[in-house]
């Protein structure tokens, strides 16, 4: 299965997406914020980032921009609750799969991400 990196600033949520995506068998990773997921990201070889965009220190906008440029055979998938963070996100159409709404039931985010890994 996939290893797969999560970064999210809310505790309960990286969480509950990281406990999901180990019952589909992937491997996952969490950090709280867009910094400390690319320090990650130096340190091993992941199939996919899994992103909040709104974020402290680092958004995920800027993560995803620069992930993109270390690491160009990774799949990026974004997600928000916010609707002017997704517009943010349209300039990166070329560089993520896509952008999942927040909220999200548990066979949603699962679903989002066999479809980005299977992209």
């Amino acid at each position: 299965m996939a290893r797969i990196l999560i970064t999210e600033d809310e505790d309960s949520l990286r969480s509950f997406v990281a406990r999901a995506l180990r019952l589909d068998g992937h491997v996952t990773r969490e950090a709280c914020d867009g910094a400390e997921g690319l320090e990650m990201l130096a340190e091993g070889e992941y199939d996919l980032l899994l992103s909040d965009i709104r974020m402290p220190v680092m958004d995920g906008i800027e993560l995803a921009h620069r992930a993109h440029s270390e690491f160009p055979g990774m799949k990026i998938l974004l997600m928000t609750g916010y609707a002017e963070q997704r517009e943010r996100a349209d300039d990166l159409a070329s560089k993520i799969v896509d952008v999942v709404s927040k909220p999200f039931a548990l066979p949603d985010i699962r679903k989002a991400v066999a479809m980005a890994l299977a992209s």
